[in-house]
């Protein structure tokens, strides 16, 4: 089975890279993105030429409950959370 390209949206916005290393993230994409100065990590990505940075998360992707989790499509899962999903998705 095929793997679904992901396409990434261009924000238009460019930023130097300052003698540090550092990049500012502008505040309306951390507002957007939910990640809260000073505490959310980020992990570092590299694929090909593109540098990705993506919110590190322990818990479950839609309660944050941490534990047992499953991974389905890059996101973790508790069972609690599957098991609503399954309850509700009608076919």
């Amino acid at each position: 089975m095929a793997k679904k390209a992901e396409t990434a949206k261009s924000t238009g916005v460019m930023r130097k890279v300052d003698q540090l290393g550092r990049v500012v993230i502008p505040k309306e994409l951390r507002t957007m993105l939910d990640i809260e100065d000073n505490k959310d990590l980020l992990e570092i990505y590299v694929d090909g030429d593109k540098i990705i940075l993506k919110k590190f998360t322990t818990g479950c992707s839609f309660c944050g409950k941490e534990g047992v989790l499953s991974k389905f499509k890059d996101k973790f899962i508790c069972s609690e959370c599957i098991k609503e999903i399954k309850d509700t998705v009608m076919f």
